[in-house]
């Protein structure tokens, strides 16, 4: 490193001498490891005009890295500095805890361990021990009652309605409610219809203990009542189902036997299509059958009759909902035959005006 020394000690005088150093390119890497010492063509400054001092233009400049031993860079093939985290085991931190699961126990689930002794000589409730086991006994089960086990009271008006055709104009009622908890409840129907200006024709009454047997589904039992102008009022047992199918198809079957050994049964179905959050289109369908002949209420066996119907509501409020629909009945087999033999069409078409409420 000593002729480089004294280069740059000697540069300063022959700059101001103005010798020959301004001719030449002074490498500041000149005597570093990697380096040629050699000038290239690319990389040598241009001659300068005749008459034009350079001088100042040419200082060179100190080398950054004098006295540095550059051998380790030489080729661009640098020595990578030291790990920090050399020797450390990294798998924990890259990849979580180590957590045995169930892919790691024998059988694919994990053995639990027990819990001690002492956790089951304590009482059930820790409360116990601080307060009068009676009095957080009464406090547990006001907490039943008011988050799990409420009573609570429901009124459905299905329809309440007036029938126009070319017959009879009518009007009909179909109600419901319900009393209890969630599991067990005591419930209600009731429905009717007459001639506008004439004589009531039925009235029928249901009484029934209802009990959830799966969710949505309910299974009822109880007793029905009918009514009858003409004095041929009938009792009955009861014992159906009613909830909600998948895709909210509203179900309801029941049974009836009747005091004079008479079988019969009710199947009905209905559907909400919400058209917006007003409009409410409501098909459904009911089936009437009997097991036997019923001359005195002028019913034949098999399916007796169906009935068909199709209501557009509009609800005012979620609780109050005025409609109007059409509602399409035909008696079947030996019941139409009944129905004939009176003077009536087995077939009817009407069209319904009505309400739907609930509270």
């Amino acid at each position: 490193m000593k002729p480089l020394t004294l280069s740059l000690a000697l540069a300063p005088l022959m700059l101001a001498a103005g010798g020959p150093a301004l001719a030449q390119n002074h490498d500041g890497h000149a005597g570093h490891a990697g380096h040629s010492g050699q000038v290239s063509a690319a990389s040598a400054p241009a001659a300068a005009p005749a008459g034009h001092d350079m001088a100042p233009a040419q200082k060179p400049q100190a080398d950054p890295h004098a006295g540095h031993d550059m051998g380790g860079y030489a080729g661009h093939d640098a020595v990578q500095p030291p790990d920090p985290h050399a020797g450390h085991d990294m798998s924990a931190m890259r990849g979580g805890p180590n957590i045995p699961t169930s892919v790691d126990a024998v059988g694919g689930r994990l053995v639990e361990t027990p819990p001690p002794t002492a956790a089951r000589t304590a009482p059930a409730h820790a409360a116990d021990l601080l307060y009068d086991p009676a009095v957080m006994a009464a406090a547990r089960k006001q907490l039943l009652a008011e988050n799990g086990d409420i009573r609570s009271t429901a009124v459905f008006i299905d329809s309440l309605e007036a029938g126009f055709s070319d017959g009879a104009d009518t009007y009909s009622w179909n109600a419901q409610g319900w009393t209890g908890g969630d599991i067990n409840r005591f419930w209600w129907k009731t429905e009717g219809q007459g001639e506008i200006d004439g004589k009531l024709h039925e009235v029928e009454v249901q009484a029934l203990y209802s009990r959830a047997i799966a969710p949505f589904w309910d299974m009822q039992a109880g007793l029905r009542q009918d009514f009858r102008p003409d004095g041929e009022d009938t009792t009955y047992l009861t014992v159906g189902v009613h909830g909600v199918a998948p895709y909210w198809f509203e179900i309801g079957a029941a049974a009836f036997l009747s005091t004079e050994g008479d079988l019969t049964a009710r199947i009905e179905a209905e559907y909400d299509q919400r058209l917006t959050q007003k409009w409410i289109l409501q098909p459904a369908l009911e089936l009437a059958l009997s097991a036997s002949d019923i001359p005195e209420l002028e019913i034949g066996s098999g399916v007796t009759s169906v009935t068909a119907s199709l209501r557009l509501r509009y609800e005012i409020r979620k609780e109050f909902a005025p409609y109007v629909g059409l509602e399409w009945s035909r008696s079947l087999g030996d019941t139409a035959d009944y129905a004939r033999a009176r003077g009536h069409d087995p077939e009817d078409t009407r069209l319904v005006v009505g309400v739907k409420a609930w509270f």
